[in-house]
């Protein structure tokens, strides 16, 4: 289980929906500096937040330190939540994450009934909520998801850049 992070900078009800969005995804960057901080994993971080505004779950990379391959952030979040409401369907909620969910992420959010999707930097790798695949926009699911995809994109992006520069001893961009 992961350990959460205080929700200082939660968004108020009342903001509007492009700046809770932002402070969500604020919120999931500080959980992708823990997982590189503390773990040494790639740094993605989400958090999933309730219809009512309410964390549900959080969680960042663990394949690492978990010996787990499908220990993303986004699952990692998932099961947090869906531990701690006690149900495997996430009702009309939103995930945040910094990077482009993959395939694995994106049927497990329609699997989980996840309302709304928000990330950060688009995977021009593995990503499978419209990069390289949309399974999200799959027809043939029996749920969809509202997808918002590039909010804080491009530090998102840089984050990650500099992560993998710093592995292979290049300088920061």
């Amino acid at each position: 289980m992961v350990d959460p992070i205080p929700v200082s900078g939660a968004p108020s009800a009342l903001a509007s929906q492009a700046d809770a969005d932002e402070a969500w995804m604020r919120h999931a960057f500080a959980l992708a500096d823990r997982a590189e901080r503390e773990f040494d994993e790639i740094p993605v971080g989400a958090v999933l937040v309730g219809g009512d505004g309410r964390v549900l779950g959080e969680g960042w990379n663990r394949n690492i330190a978990d010996h787990d391959p499908s220990a993303h952030a986004e699952i990692v979040a998932l099961r947090q939540a869906g531990a701690a409401i006690g149900n495997h369907r996430l009702v009309g909620s939103t995930l945040y994450v910094t990077l482009e969910p993959c395939a694995m992420c994106a049927m497990a959010m329609i699997h989980a009934r996840v309302a709304r999707l928000v990330y950060g930097a688009p995977d021009p790798k593995t990503g499978a909520c419209g990069g390289v695949f949309d399974l999200v926009a799959d027809p043939r699911h029996n749920h969809r998801l509202q997808v918002r995809g590039g909010v804080l994109g491009e530090e998102a992006g840089l984050r990650l850049r500099n992560y993998f520069r710093a592995k292979r001893g290049r300088p920061p961009l």
